[in-house]
Formats: C-alpha cells, sequence, structure tokens
C-alpha cells in the first residue's frame, strides 16, 4: 500500500510489527555502514520505540548485524527530567536495547536532562544539542548529521517526537532543536528536534500500533495541514516508511 510519497506497511500485530521493524532496522543501519564505515539512527521513545528496540535486543542474529561500536545514536525528543529518572526516553532504550549492546559511549548523544549544568532551562539545553548535532558532522553549513534512519512513534493526537498539533515548535523554520512548554501529556517541558530536523534524514520511519492510533493515522495519511496533524509533516528526504499494525491501520480507507 503506498500513500503518495509515503509507503504503508501493516503487520498482523504490534510483535509481529517491532520484529519486522527491527530486522529492518539492523539490515539498514548495517548496509549505511557497509557503505560509509558509519552510521546513524535518531531513537524514539513511547511504547512502540521502546518495543522496537527490545525486539532488537530479543534477536541476535539482528543484533550481529550491527558494529554498534561504529554507530551514532540521537534522540528526536525528551522528557526534561533528571538525570536518571526512568521516565526519560534515553534511560527507557538504555534499559530496553543499549545497555546489552557495546556502544562507544562517545556516539551516544543524550538530551541533556533538567537538573546538573542547565538547571531547568529548556531552552539553553535545546541549544546545547543543536550545536552537537552541529558539531557532529564537522562542516559548519551543515546543522545536523548525516541520520540514515529517523525513528517516531504516532502519538493518539497524531503527535510525533514532541510536536503536538498547533504548538509553537511546530512553526520553527530555523533551528533544529526547541524547548517545548505546556506540553498536553506529561511532563510539560521537553525538548525536540523540529520538522527541518526531522526532514533533513535520510529516511524517516513512523511506528504506530493499537487501536488507539488508528484515527491518528487515519488522519496523518489523509492529507491534513502540518498544525493539525504534525505526523503528516514528517518525512525524510528519499523514504518515509510508515509500519502499522492491524488496529492501527483499521481505519485507512483503502481497508
Amino acid at each position: 500500500m503506498s500513500t503518495g510519497a509515503r509507503e504503508v506497511l501493516v503487520h498482523p500485530d504490534k510483535d509481529a510489527l517491532a520484529q519486522a521493524v527491527a530486522d529492518r532496522l539492523s539490515t539498514r543501519l548495517a548496509d549505511a555502514q557497509a557503505a560509509r564505515g558509519t552510521a546513524s539512527v535518531v531513537l524514539t521513545g513511547g511504547r512502540n520505540g521502546n518495543a522496537l528496540l527490545a525486539a532488537l535486543a530479543a534477536s541476535p542474529e539482528a543484533r550481529e548485524r550491527i558494529d554498534w561500536s561504529r554507530l551514532d545514536v540521537w534522540w528526536g525528543d525528551e522528557r526534561f527530567l533528571p538525570e536518571g529518572d526512568p521516565e526519560r526516553n534515553h534511560a527507557q532504550a538504555h534499559e530496553a536495547l543499549l545497555d546489552a549492546v557495546p556502544l562507544d559511549p562517545a556516539r551516544v548523544h543524550a538530551m541533556p536532562p533538567s537538573d546538573g549544568h542547565y538547571a531547568g532551562d529548556a531552552e539553553a539545553a535545546a541549544e546545547a544539542y543543536a550545536t552537537e548535532l552541529a558539531a557532529a558532522d564537522g562542516d559548519p553549513a551543515v546543522r545536523v548529521p548525516a541520520f540514515d534512519v529517523l525513528l517516531l512513534g504516532v502519538g493518539p493526537d497524531t503527535h510525533v517526537a514532541s510536536l503536538f498539533p498547533e504548538h509553537p515548535a511546530l512553526r520553527e523554520t530555523e533551528r533544529t532543536v526547541v524547548g517545548v512548554h505546556g506540553a498536553p501529556k506529561p511532563p510539560p517541558t521537553r525538548l525536540t528536534l523540529t520538522l527541518p530536523a526531522i526532514r533533513s534524514a535520510e529516511e524517516v520511519w513512523l511506528l504506530a500500533a493499537g487501536e488507539d492510533k488508528a484515527d491518528a493515522v487515519a488522519l496523518a495519511l489523509s492529507g491534513p495541514g502540518e498544525l493539525q496533524a504534525p505526523a503528516a509533516a514528517a518525512y525524510g528526504r528519499s523514504r518515509t516508511l510508515w509500519f502499522l499494525d492491524e488496529a492501527a491501520a483499521s481505519r485507512l480507507p483503502a481497508r
């Protein structure tokens, strides 16, 4: 099934979805490493992002395709909470996968926590992450590294990363990372990549499983404005893939 420039792939259930995406991601990153020497992935949190990481952790074959020492790991958004808080995407990713694989710590690029140096200043933390993104490429004119795959979970309200419908961050056209205040789901303060940063990725993969995502998926794939449905505005430079289970795909017109 295809929708415009987007390709939509439907799997029987959430477990099959997580396994299929884990297999595909490991192959995609291994191919990038074979071609370029390194690879770069942007992780997403939430139940679908964490299920993907857990499926990758549970699959020796998929894990072994990747040279973890030559992989850069970034995040698309983060809850602006203290270091080590179990609600941080960074902490959940480590629990699901990252602690079990031999990553180079210098290549794991966590978004800043709310404590320590930034003392609750989300804007300063966002600026620091934007600076880290820009420095990774080595070319001052390039503001983000070459993301091979950028993963996004789709929320029931169509939000992706921490870009929520009608929120100011959706209107950002210059900065690559911003602080989000007054988010409609807790915690209210977050850090997020902006649409320009998301769209810089070679491939963007959107994940949705469950009946509670069906309306959001149907809306986002119907061609609405990006302020109303942020997921509709997330796409990659060469490819945009939507990975759904049957429940999340149940309200698509073709079905």
